[in-house]
């Protein structure tokens, strides 16, 4: 009787024991969404560091327009464009129905119909509906709006990691915008290349310095870009083994970053990463993602000679403290080029697992 009443107390025990843990479980799971789990969920997330200069070269999706012309006709001067109430920055999604994603899409559609055309433009964050009525160009015959168009992009910027689990490549740690514009350039097709750097134009208060290189050839891919977000450029990895000698870390969360010595990875001489001493001046915790989460200085003397500081182009060189990478340079102050702002490591691994979903 007695070893039956124990057998009943240690069922109970066990069975208590699984509910709780099985409701621990759904709790937990169910309190997140799959972003927030996949960040929140990575104390030990492990990373390949970068700091090796990239070049990115992209398309831009959807038609951005950067300026509006006047066009001379046989009736005079005009501009369709400012007339039908298009403006700078705007993004035309579609014309009277049909998507448009290149300039040639502008074109084909406007002198195949010659008619005033209905177009659907991204506004900021409000989508509107525009009438312009196309005009006959007296240069060429053809039909125009009256629009300026970028269609791509390129530039250096620094790799930050390389994350084996989404297997994503992971850049610069702010967006890559328009500079008349101001605007957030939508990825299309696009690459990451390996970049040589042939020279630094040294910073100095007031005039940020920038890195100079070379891309390689477009069979040196590293990465086909998936994205570009306020916090980065992400990229779906091609040639993982560029990454096979270099040691992993683990990423730091941003409660794990202390104000101190810490280091940047980074290139300033053909493609040889380099090691060079910073100082956190100080970590502001942030409950959503943003691209100057820590503050820094750099006080390496061969760093501070050869290019003054932080330069054009380093955006995104890893910052490493304790062994951890925490995050990434992506500013650097206007009036002191030896001081910066950096991202959080964490923002941007939240941001690569949305990447790798990009098609």
């Amino acid at each position: 009787m007695k070893d039956r009443l124990i057998r009943c107390v240690f069922i109970f025990f066990l069975t208590l024991t699984i509910i709780w843990a099985s409701g621990w479980v759904a709790d937990f799971r169910g309190s997140r969404s799959d972003s927030e789990e996949t960040v929140k969920l990575v104390s030990e997330h492990i990373l390949i560091p970068g700091g090796q200069s990239v070049g990115i070269r992209m398309n831009v999706r959807g038609v951005l327009v950067v300026g509006l012309e006047e066009i001379e006709t046989e009736h005079g001067i005009v501009s369709p464009g400012y007339l039908g109430g298009l403006q700078i920055g705007d993004t035309v999604i579609s014309i009277n129905g049909t998507p448009v994603y290149y300039a040639e899409d502008v074109s084909r559609i406007i002198n195949g119909s010659k008619q005033e055309a209905e177009l659907r433009v991204q506004r900021k964050d409000e989508e509107v509906k525009l009438k312009v009525k196309p005009v006959k160009s007296l240069e060429d015959g053809d039909y125009k709006l009256g629009i300026w168009v970028k269609e791509k992009i390129a530039g250096i910027g620094t790799l930050t990691f390389y994350d084996p689990q989404t297997d994503m490549y992971a850049a610069l740690g702010h967006g890559i915008y328009e500079n008349k514009t101001g605007t957030l350039l939508e990825a299309d097709k696009g690459q990451l290349l390996r970049t040589e750097v042939k020279a630094i134009r040294e910073g100095t208060a007031g005039k940020p310095g920038e890195i100079r290189g070379i891309f390689y050839s477009d069979d040196e891919a590293m990465g086909s870009v998936r994205l570009n977000s306020q916090y980065g450029v992400y990229s779906k990895g091609l040639k993982q083994s560029m990454m096979d000698e270099i040691k992993p870390v683990v990423m730091a969360t941003q409660e794990q970053i202390k104000e101190g010595p810490a280091q940047i990875l980074t290139t300033i001489n053909g493609s040889k990463v380099e090691t060079f001493d910073i100082t956190i001046d100080k970590v502001n915790l942030q409950k959503e993602a943003g691209s100057k989460g820590i503050e820094l200085s750099v006080v390496d003397e061969k760093l501070l000679s050869y290019s003054g500081g932080i330069v054009q182009g380093m955006s995104g060189s890893p910052i490493i403290q304790n062994g951890r990478l925490v995050g990434a340079v992506t500013h650097v102050f206007v009036n002191n080029p030896t001081k910066g702002y950096g991202i959080f490591a964490q923002w941007m691994v939240e941001e690569a697992y949305l990447a790798k979903n990009v098609s």
